[in-house]
C-alpha cells in the first residue's frame, strides 16, 4: 500500500515537471502587439481587387523559401489598395524583402511596411 503512494507521488511530480517544461517552450503571443496597432486583419475590405490583391502578395510571400516561419505568417492587410504588413519578422533583410515582393506586386508607395524584427 505505501508503495503504491510513493509511486503515485513519483508519477505525479513527473507530470508537474512536464507541465513546468511545456510552459517553457509557449508559441509567441503577439496579442498585445497586434492591439498596439492601428490597422487589423479584420479590417481588410472585402472587394474583389482587395482580395485579389492580397492573395497576389500572399502566394509571393509563401513562396520564397528563403524566409522564416515568421516571415511566412506575416499579416496582409489591404484596403482600397493600400497594403499594410504587420507581424514579426527575423530579419531587417526579411523585412525589406517582404516590402519589395509587396510593392512589386500593389505598386510604389501603397505598402505600409510595418513588420518588426523580432529581438
Amino acid at each position: 500500500m505505501l508503495g503504491a503512494g510513493i509511486a503515485a507521488l513519483s508519477l505525479g511530480a513527473g507530470y508537474g515537471n512536464a507541465r513546468a517544461a511545456t510552459a517553457m517552450h509557449q508559441e509567441p503571443d503577439n496579442t498585445a502587439n497586434n492591439k498596439q496597432q492601428s490597422t487589423a486583419a479584420d479590417q481588410q475590405k472585402e472587394t474583389p481587387t482587395d482580395r485579389e490583391l492580397a492573395q497576389k502578395i500572399r502566394r509571393s510571400i509563401v513562396a520564397d523559401n528563403s524566409l522564416s516561419t515568421y516571415g511566412h505568417n506575416v499579416k496582409v492587410i489591404v484596403r482600397d489598395g493600400v497594403v499594410v504588413l504587420k507581424g514579426p519578422v527575423q530579419s531587417e533583410d526579411e523585412k525589406k524583402s517582404i516590402g519589395a515582393k509587396a510593392e512589386e506586386i500593389a505598386g510604389p508607395g501603397k505598402v505600409k511596411n510595418r513588420l518588426t524584427v523580432k529581438s
